[in-house]
């Protein structure tokens, strides 16, 4: 492919999305690029301050626990409240909670401000959807929910590199400085990004859609079980890859080997895989990319040195580059309009509670039965969600037309025709 053939294709890939979109894909960037705590809490709590690899497990499960309760909190707050003042008493808790928790000495002290800093951070994610999908033309949410992943992993990728050097100069350092670029999220949100709720739809919203309304749509449910079903495999690739590596005798370079992987790929593919899939049936793209989650962590239990391991990364990776947008494509296809936020919190609360039950799948099924059997389930389990999709998507519903897509306001309607390249 020429020079040209390649900047067209990067130019097609940016283009026509509004200029609020770029915003709030900025805000996303600046956010993942500061995220260094999560990246070295553990080492942190072992060599930094001394305690057990048990304490250190029980602050990952109480900031996990965080995000469970405020996934639907987040959703309920941007439906009633709007996106933007969501996101602003999120984004600014979240800073002001990492900034403590780097104070924080006492062990009980350090476990509960690193459950608000769960429950803070977890609460802009439904906001964050519902705006993109507020924003963003129904013809072109794929690009716009791709290209936000595409921005969380590029972040991730860097900041997970720069920890390390963080942290053998300063731990406070490194919290101090996620909470100030956490800080500058907010003031984007703040000054760049006007509310995006729709209008019309914010009195139905209080009057006719709760939480219940929610649970009782019975195939939308349906699919976030089965998004449920599919990120207990995607979890694999954090908590039940490295252990299983270990077992086996491989170095924890080795592991950092194969899943760096994961990242590269993202950043390299993310955005010309979108324009192949983005106007393709998202029900064969889902049963597709859920098989080969499944049997790409399936086949971990023939590798034996690290070029197959990172092999089989490239496979599920494969299935995640696909899935991640296109999921969140149809959690928004089938939200109406007026209660965005709370199914997007319902949506965020499957990852969340597969974030809890994965180590703990992983950590049983390898101790009692060995880690092929856990590569055997996450092929089960993949089939499954494979079928599930295939079955639940027969009939979609066809995806609103342009005007339910924006704000009503006129102000709104106007940014909605500005282009960013």
């Amino acid at each position: 492919m020429s020079v040209a053939s390649l900047r067209r294709a990067a130019r097609e890939s940016v283009s026509g999305l509004p200029r609020e979109f770029w915003w709030l894909w900025t805000s996303t960037l600046v956010n993942r690029l500061g995220a260094f705590v999560a990246t070295f809490m553990a080492l942190y709590l072992t060599l930094g301050r001394g305690y057990s690899a048990s304490y250190a497990g029980l602050v990952a499960s109480l900031h996990g626990l965080g995000g469970v309760v405020s996934s639907l909190g987040g959703g309920v707050m941007a439906d009633r409240l709007g996106r933007r003042p969501t996101l602003l008493i999120a984004q600014t808790a979240t800073a002001g909670a990492v900034a403590l928790l780097g104070f924080m000495t006492d062990p009980v002290a350090i476990a509960g401000v690193a459950f608000l800093v769960g429950m803070a951070s977890n609460a802009s994610r439904p906001a964050v959807q519902a705006m993109m999908a507020d924003i963003v033309r129904p013809e072109d949410r794929v690009r716009a929910f791709s290209l936000n992943y595409w921005a969380i992993n590029l972040g991730f990728a860097v900041s997970s590199a720069a920890a390390g050097f963080i942290a053998q100069f300063s731990y406070l350092a490194g919290f101090l400085i996620e909470a100030g670029m956490t800080l500058a999220c907010a003031v984007v949100v703040f000054l760049k990004l006007p509310e995006s709720r729709p209008t019309a739809g914010a009195k139905q919203a209080e009057d006719g859609t709760g939480l219940g309304t929610v649970l009782r749509d019975r195939r939308y449910m349906a699919v976030v079980g089965l998004s449920f079903l599919v990120a207990l495999v995607f979890q694999q690739g954090a908590v039940g890859l490295p252990v299983a590596m270990g077992r086996a005798g491989f170095s924890p370079a080795d592991y950092g080997f194969a899943i760096a992987v994961n990242g590269i790929l993202i950043v390299a593919l993310q955005i010309p895989v979108t324009r192949f899939i983005e106007h393709r049936d998202p029900r064969a793209l889902l049963v597709v990319s859920s098989l080969l989650a499944g049997y790409g962590f399936g086949l971990t239990a023939f590798a034996g040195s690290v070029g197959v391991f990172a092999l089989t990364v490239c496979v599920w990776t494969l299935a995640e580059i696909v899935h991640a947008p296109t999921q969140t494509g149809l959690v928004v296809r089938l939200s109406p309009v007026h209660g965005r936020g709370r199914y997007q919190g319902m949506y965020t609360l499957s990852w969340s509670v597969a974030a809890l039950i994965a180590p703990l799948m992983s950590g049983t099924v390898i101790d009692r039965f060995g880690a092929q059997w856990l590569w055997g389930v996450c092929a089960v389990v993949g089939t499954v969600a494979a079928f599930g999709y295939a079955v639940l998507m027969r009939r979609l519903p066809e995806p609103e037309t342009r005007r339910d897509a924006r704000p009503v306001t006129p102000a709104a309607e106007t940014g909605a025709q500005t282009r960013s390249a």
